[in-house]
């Protein structure tokens, strides 16, 4: 029973759980629900939690703790075979292990040891499963039991849900917030150590990036150049390139489809343009690279300019197109939530439409534009297919958007794949350019949050 059934199981039990619970509180009162403490639905959900709540603490415990048991059971079996080897070493030794015992392919010939320990991983992973399986569903079962046998009329049901649902609301809240600070001390902790191999100042205002690097002994690698300028560079041209297609046309669009458009044209225009959102963006990256950017160049050739095969304009226009939906729809929900009386109210007073738009709808929803707009930025500089195919990996110091250039986030893509080891500059550079993304990225934030409070209208 793989992870897919189990949930299922589980998820069925849960259904049985709630029905019978539900059932079990009516007939206990002869169908009168005055005499109930509870509504008949938190007896119902009262007897799922204890069903399938203990059921998925000991599946998460298991899950998170069975890879790392395995593992030491496989390695201690291998320990005169590792007694030599390096943590690197080792770590390449177990996932070859992982893979044989998967199906997947090594990075070697595997001898009859690595073929033995890959065996037992496999045979221990399947006994781990069956243990799993058989305690989930013997907790979800005793679990019915138990909370089958709690149901009576005076049961106090209602708070005792709600106090477990707000623990387990208060829990996930925590689990975000630990998963952020775990994100920004990670890339904290190796950007330290960049900084102890490369200058801070060469990084942040160096004008050449080449951060290819000898990584061993028998490797050829250049000395290695780690000035970020011409990275920040192009990810801020392929951004602003971005942003003049996608807002005003996303903007646009929104005005239109809340305040002129009719309800049958609004229901055919607003999907029709919400379908670019689901297109994935390796097929952006492919008409990108096979349809806009030769187009651009021959039109180039034509006029007698020189533009590169690829180029951040055709980059930032492609992805600009991508993001309309990101910026039309957030901002068309926005202008809809405006209440109907401050448009009333306008028009009262003898506005013209397009001056309540200007004057009242607009300022009214400005905080949720500028959200929408970041939503939007922050996709643009997130975004790698569209400008590995279309933009390149050449780290260019130029403004020119007939060039081409390269991101934070294909150099981050391309530092880290491959033969690596992260005791290098080069791959320890990766970091170094995560953390400078999240810090602009934290700075657009406060900065909008500035200017949604200062321009902000409320209304009573």
């Amino acid at each position: 029973m793989n992870a897919l059934v189990l949930i299922i199981v589980l998820l069925g039990l849960s259904a049985i759980a709630y029905r019978y619970g539900r059932r079990k509180a009516l007939s206990s009162v002869h169908g009168n629900v005055g005499d109930l403490h509870s509504l008949p639905s938190y007896h119902g959900a009262y007897v799922v939690l204890w069903c399938g709540l203990p059921a998925l603490i000991i599946v998460s415990i298991w899950l998170m703790g069975q890879t790392n048991l395995i593992e030491r059971i496989v390695l201690a079996g291998l320990s005169d075979s590792i007694a030599d080897m390096n943590k690197g070493q080792i770590s390449l030794l177990l996932s070859d292990i992982r893979n044989l015992a998967t199906g997947d392919i090594t990075s070697r010939n595997p001898g009859p040891t690595v073929l033995a320990a890959a065996e037992r991983y496999g045979d221990l992973q399947r006994i781990g499963s069956l243990l799993m399986n058989g305690a989930a569903t013997v907790l979800a079962c005793g679990g019915l039991f138990l909370g089958l046998r709690h149901i009576q009329p005076a049961l106090r049901a209602r708070p005792k849900v709600e106090r477990i649902v707000r623990a387990i609301l208060l829990i996930a809240s925590v689990i975000a917030i630990l998963t952020t600070i775990g994100i920004i001390l990670s890339l904290m902790f190796e950007s330290i150590r960049f900084f102890g191999q490369v200058n801070p100042l060469e990084f942040l205002f160096g004008l050449t990036w080449s951060p290819q690097t000898a990584l061993r002994a028998d490797q050829v690698g250049g000395s290695g150049a780690f000035g970020a300028v011409p990275v920040f560079a192009g990810t801020l041209l392929i951004t602003v390139i971005a942003m003049i297609v996608a807002v005003p046309i996303g903007l646009m669009a929104a005005i239109y489809m809340a305040e002129y458009a009719s309800p049958t044209t609004r229901s055919l225009v607003k999907p029709a343009l919400e379908i670019l959102a689901g297109i994935p963006t390796v097929v952006y990256g492919f008409f990108a690279a096979l349809t806009v950017g030769p187009l651009f160049r021959d039109v180039g050739e034509s006029l007698g300019l020189s533009v590169a095969s690829e180029s951040a304009l055709a980059a930032g226009l492609v992805m600009g197109v991508m993001i309309i939906p990101f910026v039309s729809s957030l901002s068309d929900d926005v202008i809809n939530a405006v209440p109907q009386s401050l448009r009333d109210g306008s028009y009262a007073l003898g506005a013209t439409q397009s001056e309540t738009i200007r004057r009242v709808i607009l300022p009214a929803s400005l905080h949720g534009i500028v959200g929408a707009v970041l939503l939007a930025i922050s996709r643009a500089i997130g975004e790698t297919m569209i400008v590995v195919m279309a933009a390149g990996l050449s780290a260019n110091l130029t403004a020119n958007p007939l060039e081409a250039v390269t991101t934070v986030t294909v150099q981050i893509v391309t530092l880290l794949v491959g033969d690596q080891e992260f005791d290098s500059a080069k791959t320890l550079a990766a970091f170094a350019l995560g953390l400078v993304l999240f810090l602009v990225t934290l700075a657009l934030n406060i900065i909008a949050l500035r200017v949604v409070r200062r321009y902000r209208e409320e209304y009573d």
